[in-house]
């Protein structure tokens, strides 16, 4: 039997997708690879067929209604980081949770958190200049942002912010952890959220976190379980990609040069941060694992009821049928269809508050520090090996 290759597939650059994902792309049919943990699965990597696995009802989510027992789910981590939560849902349960939720994220409402994530960028960036350079912009900037955005919007106490951020850091990692002990953090954190939630019903609150405790006990259609996993949810979502990203964003920018381009003209930066989000691969397993519920053809192979289906979006966005030049970074390139924040049913809730944090950052960075520059030279920054969101450990920057 032929030994399957082994994915993710290495590559020569942290924030470049490996260039084995071009030939496979460039051959159209899907190919089976095994990950870390669980069962084989099969990669897509055109833009199309991505678009399709990523919205037809026909690739799922939720692994036990597809018959597939959770330690053969394909993926880096022995535990899949989602599980009970909104990600690993499908409908109904998916649409009715979706809904408590979608409110909140509404492109209208985002725009309004906008000055008050502008406020908190100038007072970290205050500080970070305040404490002289160099610095690491990961632990000056790029986690602090997201994670005070996300948990204001919560109502979690600025003193529990800290723990918020070790429990994601420990529910996305891909290290060999037992699978007992990634199940204790999580049964830690929603211990947590239930304190949080009790807290509510004695006290209400305007919060997200008040909100869905008020569906629960106004509406009765909120389980209190599933009150946990919508804010764990929404904090892995709404905070790992502005977290990772930001820094990922500026060291990219910095060693193409672009950097000092967006700071020469910042008009760049709302078309510069979806380039960047085209080009810079977050999930280093390229997606969440869909399962298909139902005999399905997808670029000429017949995947039956039980296999497993992973886009790798890197690949999908870098696809010259969607995007031309598509090998290029180009800053200001317009009619951006990137499916960063994938596509359909499962789209990512949190993806036009991601895209505000990622604006408000890029344009404060190079407002307050048009000459940034790396600190060490490129090839010495150090980067997570072990994580299933990409970003550096940090990023040494000067002005």
């Amino acid at each position: 039997m032929q030994k399957l290759p082994e994915f993710p597939f290495p590559a020569d650059h942290a924030l470049r997708p490996s260039p084995l994902l071009a030939d496979l792309r460039a051959g159209g049919a899907p190919v089976r690879v095994r990950l870390g943990y669980g069962a084989p699965a099969w990669l897509v990597t055109r833009y199309e067929d991505a678009r399709t696995v990523l919205s037809s009802p026909v690739f799922g989510r939720d692994h036990e209604r597809a018959g597939i027992p959770a330690d053969r789910i394909a993926g880096m981590t022995p535990a899949d980081p989602t599980s009970r939560t909104l990600l690993s849902e499908d409908p109904p349960d998916h649409t009715r949770l979706r809904r408590f939720v979608y409110r909140t994220f509404t492109p209208r409402r985002v725009e309004e958190l906008r000055p008050g994530t502008e406020r908190i960028a100038a007072r970290l960036l205050d500080a970070m200049v305040g404490s002289g350079s160099p610095a690491d912009l990961v632990e000056g900037f790029g986690l602090p942002l997201p994670i005070q955005v996300i948990c204001d919007l919560l109502g979690v106490p600025v003193a529990d912010r800290a723990r918020f951020t070790a429990w994601a850091d420990s529910l996305l990692s891909t290290a060999d952890r037992p699978v007992a002990e990634i199940g204790a953090d999580i049964d830690e954190m929603n211990g947590y959220l239930a304190e949080l939630a009790a807290e509510r019903e004695e006290h209400p609150t305007g919060d997200l976190i008040g909100s869905l405790v008020r569906e629960r006990i106004e509406g009765d259609r909120l389980g209190e379980e599933e009150v946990n996993n919508l804010v764990r949810a929404m904090l892995i979502a709404g905070f790992e990609t502005t977290a990772s990203q930001v820094p990922n964003f500026v060291f990219l920018l910095l060693e193409s040069g672009d950097y000092a381009r967006i700071a020469a003209d910042p008009g760049l930066v709302p078309t510069a941060v979806e380039e960047l989000l085209r080009c810079v691969p977050l999930i280093a397993q390229g997606s969440l694992t869909r399962f298909v519920l139902e005999e399905v053809e997808l670029g000429g192979v017949l995947l039956k009821p039980g296999d497993q289906v992973l886009v790798e979006l890197a690949a999908a966005n870098r696809d010259a049928a969607a995007f031309p030049e598509a090998d290029t970074m180009d800053i200001a390139r317009e009619g951006n269809p990137h499916i960063a924040f994938g596509h359909g049913l499962h789209r990512c809730l949190g993806a036009a508050l991601a895209r505000m944090e990622l604006q408000v950052a890029l344009s404060a960075l190079v407002t307050r520090l048009p000459g940034l520059r790396l600190a060490v030279p490129a090839g010495e920054v150090p980067w997570h090996a072990e994580r299933f969101v990409r970003r550096p450990k940090e990023l040494p920057v000067a002005w």
